[in-house]
């Protein structure tokens, strides 16, 4: 038993020997193997750390570009072909960095002109709540305080009552705020526009009272000279007739001085109207208040000049100088007809409102342009060859002298409205 013990673990020994010296070759072969493995392995894995750290570097500069911050930049001092993508993205950044402030710049200047200008910028989102209100906004309608954020409609109710009508005729126009000897003329704005897809609103008040008393100073001298010119015309044929009517006496022919007479008849009585329409509107009577039913008045008027009407309420009765307003109007009813207007579209519209009587004179004429809106309301100021320029001017006066105003705007889809605002009770 023990030699075959003996006998048994010699074989073994051998047969390990045997073994060990047959598998020796392959052993090595997969050990050198291993080792180039883990060396080529090692060798990625330290080129690939440095590039998983650059795109993670231009993952993030991307991500603060999106956000609007371009002050990263990336440095790469690896010699390789990704330096040209990273010198192309670093000059990206450059220049979107340039381009930021070029427009940062820009903004603070646009801000600064629109804050300090002296006309009165609003901007309106599509819920009326304001966006924006520069300085002089801000002093017209916000007491000094900021408005974004409010609501325009809670803006307005703090404000002049002829701005709100202003606001609630719609569309541009003129109004005057303060009374007759420390008054105010502003020009009302409005333009809709898109911002972000967005439906806005920019309202914009520019006070013209400045302007329209150096406009006044033109005028007065236009006055002059307009009068001088017809002076001149009446005057100067009726001084030539009277001489040749003295010719024609001394040379014994009377016969022919009826023909001079009634020429010098002519020119005087035309000079005599020509005196007394602008002895009319410089001397206006003050108004004598009596009740005035609306329907009875609208009916004289169609009988002078035609027109359509709406009437509310229908049994309205109004109290003011029935012969003093009756002039206004046909004045203004009078120029719709010669706007371009078709007769059929001229109407007037008396509403009473809860203190007061708003009469609207309504045309499809060429309406007016900036220029014309801003003057017209001045006296003897006219686009006419042979106007006077006295018709709108006596309407706002005869507004005025009622404790009322006037007020001109374009209509959408073309057009001219003319409000006279009316107090119910004297």
């Amino acid at each position: 038993m023990i030699a075959i013990a003996i006998i048994g673990i010699t074989a073994s020994a051998f047969a390990t020997v045997l073994l060990s010296q047959w598998l020796q070759p392959w052993a090595a072969a997969l050990l050198s193997a291993g080792g180039i493995a883990i060396v080529i392995a090692t060798m990625i894995w330290r080129s690939l750390v440095p590039m998983r750290a650059l795109f993670r570097a231009l993952a993030g500069t991307v991500a603060s570009y999106r956000d609007g911050d371009f002050s990263f930049g990336i440095t790469w001092d690896k010699a390789s072909d990704l330096i040209e993508l990273v010198d192309a993205h670093n000059a990206l950044g450059n220049a979107l960095r340039d381009q930021r402030l070029a427009l940062v710049q820009r903004e603070l200047l646009l801000d600064t002109m629109v804050q300090n200008t002296p006309v009165a910028m609003v901007l309106i989102d599509p819920n009326q709540r304001v966006v924006l209100g520069n300085l002089a906004a801000r002093r017209m309608l916000g007491e000094g305080r900021r408005m974004e954020g409010r609501a325009f409609a809670d803006v307005l109710s703090n404000a002049e009552s002829a701005l709100r009508d202003a606001f609630e005729r719609g569309g541009d126009g003129m109004f005057t705020i303060g009374s007759e000897d420390d008054e105010d003329i502003y020009h009302l704005s409005r333009r809709s526009f898109r911002l972000n897809g967005r439906l806005h609103e920019l309202v914009l008040l520019r006070q013209l009272t400045a302007e329209l008393r150096r406009q006044e100073v033109q005028t007065w001298k236009k006055v002059i000279r307009v009068i001088s010119h017809e002076l001149n015309n009446s005057l100067a044929p009726i001084a030539s007739l009277a001489h040749s009517g003295a010719e024609l006496l001394r040379r014994g022919q009377p016969e022919r001085l009826p023909e001079a007479l009634a020429t010098i008849e002519e020119r005087a009585r035309h000079l005599e109207g020509f005196i007394r329409d602008y002895a009319r509107f410089a001397k206006l009577p003050a108004p004598r208040y009596a009740p005035v039913v609306w329907q009875r008045f609208i009916a004289q008027l169609r009988a002078q000049v035609e027109f359509t009407d709406v009437l509310q309420p229908a049994d309205g009765i109004g109290r003011f100088d029935a012969a003093q307003l009756e002039q206004a109007l046909i004045n203004l009813l009078k120029n719709a007809h010669e706007s371009g207007s078709r007769a059929e579209d001229v109407s007037l519209s008396v509403r009473q409102l809860p203190d007061a009587w708003r009469i609207e004179v309504l045309d499809r004429g060429s309406g007016m342009n900036d220029a014309v809106l801003a003057n017209a309301l001045l006296p003897f100021y006219s686009t006419k060859r042979h106007g006077t320029g006295l018709g709108l001017a006596l309407a706002r006066e005869i507004a005025e002298a009622h404790g009322g105003r006037i007020a001109l705007l374009n209509r959408d889809g073309g057009g001219l409205c003319v409000a006279i605002v009316l107090p119910a009770t004297h």
